[in-house]
């Protein structure tokens, strides 16, 4: 009965300015005292390890979202080095892992969502990843929150959709169809030498943005897919393991390859935890 409640209040809650409000406190730098009360409690209350962090003193960082996507300390993670390995692309745990059904991607029991949505709503972005392989992580509240390349590869185009901001803990994501697909969210496509490979950060309740490292803060309220395309002097190049967005408040990633581009490792399975950086799949590489 909770669980419902919880969702369904979901849906009558002003979601958007809610969020929007929580991400501009979480920036103001004019309480500090107040900051401070509030990483504390949010340590305690979430088990943060504050020992990872480059920064282990909670009230040296000028608001809570730096706090909040505080960088870890030298040698906390350790990227695979195995060229043929994809690792994990952030700290949390798997919702769900293994292979698209044309263009419905697993979301929890008895609920799925669409493959083209989530990518903007265009076939031919999808069509590369039709029948492929997904990858579903929830950050949750304590996890480090920034955002790495599962393997090198080049950016070619980066897709803004709005949308909704239900939570996506999964009370939710087993409740609310088409959960991933219907939230506000940016999706980063990039070439790599095992194909096409889309990276999509999904936005949520309580979340202030979305960041990424050459774009900043990706937000429009045009309430329109708004595209970026990147080639030439434009294409960013990244490294296996190398930073490429933040959540500035928790959420979920998407990793999508294509059919045959990659093989799960088989110990990773829904429910488990993971670590960035830690071997996820092995690549097959043409």
């Amino acid at each position: 009965m909770l669980d419902k409640l919880f969702v369904l209040s979901q849906y009558v809650t002003p979601q958007l300015a809610v969020s929007r409000l929580a991400g501009r406190l979480a920036d103001s730098e004019s309480t500090p005292a107040l900051k401070n009360r509030v990483i504390k409690w949010f340590i305690g209350r979430y088990g943060v390890n504050m020992s990872e962090a480059a920064e282990p003193d909670f009230t040296a960082y000028p608001t809570f979202n730096a706090f909040f996507t505080r960088a870890l300390k030298s040698g906390a993670r350790t990227i695979d080095p195995d060229p043929s390995t994809l690792v994990s692309p952030v700290d949390g745990a798997i919702s769900q892992i293994g292979q698209i059904s044309t263009d419905r991607v697993f979301q929890a029991k008895g609920q799925s969502f669409s493959l083209t949505e989530l990518l903007g709503g265009d076939d031919e972005r999808a069509e590369p990843f039709r029948e492929g392989e997904f990858a579903t992580i929830y950050l949750s509240p304590k996890d480090y929150h920034r955002i790495h390349m599962p393997m090198a590869g080049t950016l070619k185009e980066m897709v803004y959709v709005p949308g909704k901001l239900f939570s996506v803990n999964p009370v939710t994501a087993e409740n609310v169809p088409n959960l991933f697909a219907r939230n506000e969210r940016v999706a980063c496509l990039f070439d790599t030498e095992a194909g096409p490979m889309a990276m999509v950060l999904v936005g949520a309740m309580i979340v202030g943005s979305v960041e990424t490292t050459w774009a900043g803060v990706v937000a429009p309220n045009s309430g329109k897919v708004t595209q970026w395309q990147y080639s030439g002097d434009d294409a960013v190049r990244f490294e296996k393991g190398q930073e490429m967005g933040r959540f500035r408040l928790g959420s979920t990633v998407v990793l999508v390859m294509p059919k045959g581009a990659v093989k799960w490792q088989p110990n990773q399975v829904a429910e488990k935890t993971v670590q960035l950086g830690e071997a996820f799949g092995k690549l097959h590489v043409e």
